[in-house]
């Protein structure tokens, strides 16, 4: 069958925007016409937004690394408060120890009265 024919037959059917026809227009002009097309269907993009999107990219990239980099720093500060209170809580015991190795008890303090 011929392609005329198939785009005339489209154009009678009346039915939605004529799709052979607009191909067929961009068709007839070759190369330019290919590329024409292939831009706006987005197959091809021009240099500016593969530029613009690999910058966006690179951005992101950088934004998730200092954010990996924050997060590391606040596991270590926690691992470090940790060890800190683990180093108060040790402290404290040999406190009462040594306190009641000299004779005192230790009291415990209730809840207000």
């Amino acid at each position: 069958m011929d392609l005329h024919r198939v785009f005339a037959m489209a154009q009678e059917a009346d039915s939605g925007p004529d799709i052979g026809s607009l191909l067929g227009k961009f068709v007839q002009y070759g190369v330019v016409g290919l590329i024409v097309v292939l831009l706006i269907l987005g197959v091809i993009a021009p240099k500016y937004v593969l530029d613009a999107l690999s910058r966006e990219r690179d951005n992101w990239r950088d934004a998730f690394e200092k954010e990996r980099e924050a997060h590391q720093v606040t596991l270590q500060q926690l691992a470090a408060a940790q060890a800190s209170a683990d180093v108060a809580n040790e402290q404290g015991r040999a406190m009462v120890k040594l306190l009641e190795e000299f004779g005192h008890r230790p009291q415990s303090i209730s809840g207000s009265a």
